[in-house]
């Protein structure tokens, strides 16, 4: 940047971001080699930045995390950050409904090395979710990063699969300040995502057995957020 100013706060945004990437996060070829397939593949650049990324591993680490569940895989990325956090003999199962998708990120699971801890399970999450709950094994700590209409199945859902002390974390629920915008149309390419988002607030904030807050990100990304809740 030569010293110059950005022109726009995006700009700056991104380039905070690059600073406290260089400094921070090394350069990964297994992380570099996800999204490159990622992007052979033509699924959307929708993936968290790697400062994201590495938000979610340390929250893990420092939850002590063994069994994490991901609704929402892409290409994988996220659950390649996830399942570092994860110890030997830990488990991550990760939901994707697009084939397209779920054939990337199986790749680009057993490329990073974690075909043995991650499974990846093909079907609309609404779907999964009942079957998992049937199962009757908690999960440590939950990622919400799917369509923004289902957040609040999705958080009723993740309440049934968890225990207390459990963590769920959401991504993308701030969508640029349209969750209180009432002219806001479709911040995420998703029709009916900021009402399925603001939905998953009201639910948010009745739940008891909850407590939870939600942090503002802006970055690469743009401007956007992670709900992080706490089962009592």
């Amino acid at each position: 940047m030569s010293g110059e100013t950005p022109a726009s706060a995006e700009e700056l945004w991104s380039a905070v971001d690059s600073y406290i990437r260089d400094r921070l996060i090394p350069q990964d070829p297994v992380l570099d080699a996800a999204l490159a397939a990622s992007d052979a593949s033509g699924l959307p650049p929708i993936a968290t930045s790697a400062a994201q990324g590495k938000l979610l591993e340390l929250l893990a680490r420092a939850h002590g995390a063994r069994r994490i569940l991901e609704l929402g895989t892409l290409g994988a990325y996220s659950t390649i950050w996830l399942a570092r956090s994860l110890p030997p003999d830990g488990e991550l199962i990760t939901l994707e409904a697009d084939p397209r998708n779920a054939r990337v990120a199986e790749s680009n699971i057993q490329a990073a090395g974690f075909g043995q801890i991650v499974q990846l399970r093909l079907g609309p999450a609404l779907e999964t979710l009942p079957k998992l709950a049937a199962e009757g094994t908690p999960f440590d700590l939950i990622f919400i990063d799917a369509d923004k209409r289902n957040d609040e199945s999705y958080l009723e859902w993740s309440l049934k699969l968890s225990r207390p002390g459990s963590v769920i974390i959401v991504d993308n629920v701030v969508g640029a300040g349209a969750i209180i915008d009432p002219n806001a149309r479709n911040p995420w390419g998703e029709e009916g995502g900021v009402d399925g988002v603001r939905r998953f607030y009201d639910r948010l904030g009745a739940e008891t057995r909850l407590d939870a807050t939600v942090i503002q990100t802006v970055g690469e990304k743009g401007h956007d957020g992670f709900a992080l809740a706490i089962v009592k």
